[in-house]
């Protein structure tokens, strides 16, 4: 038992596993492109930690480990099974915040966040990966590093290879050099 709130060890890990469920969804979503295989995804993934709730981690970030626990899954999935054609799915459908504009600006910030989710869409894998880890998660670059098995140096070459598409796909303008 836990004396602060009176739960059971393993109904608080439910219950901060439960807090990561969104941001696995959308992390799921943004991979399987398919609403189905992404909830099946989530599924694996938190019966999996349920197994594995006992055992000690070296690290104790719970985000962390949830998300490597779903890319492995992926991973594992798209070894077992041929991918299907991603031209016939349908776009990448992951929820961005907005801030709430006024009246006047609806329009135009619902069409920002429909090319953004479009652009975000046309992103390789590995790119889309990092983007939603960092972007839609807040993982830093060690963890997002952890979560794909990868050095923290490609982390930041593949995030910053993202933005750089991102920033054409939105139509942003060319970047200026610093002036010494």
């Amino acid at each position: 038992m836990d004396p602060r709130d009176g739960t059971s060890d393993k109904e608080g890990f439910r219950q901060r596993a439960l807090a990561c469920l969104d941001g696995l969804y959308a992390f799921a979503l943004s991979l399987a492109r398919d609403r189905g295989v992404a909830e099946d995804l989530v599924q694996e993934t938190f019966l999996r930690a349920l197994r594995a709730s006992n055992r000690p981690r070296p690290d104790e970030n719970l985000r962390a480990w949830l998300f490597t626990i779903l890319h492995n899954v992926w991973r594992n999935e798209r070894r077992r099974k041929p991918l299907r054609s991603l031209d016939s799915e349908p776009a990448l459908q992951a929820s961005l915040p907005l801030v709430e504009p006024g009246y006047e600006q609806a329009f135009d910030a619902e069409s920002r966040s429909s090319r953004l989710r479009q652009a975000i869409d046309e992103l390789g894998e590995p790119y889309r990966e990092v983007v939603m880890l960092r972007f839609g998660e807040g993982l830093s670059y060690h963890a997002i590093a952890q979560v794909l098995d990868c050095p923290a140096g490609t982390v930041m070459s593949r995030l910053a290879r993202a933005r750089a598409h991102l920033h054409r796909a939105l139509g942003g303008p060319r970047r200026l050099r610093r002036q010494a």
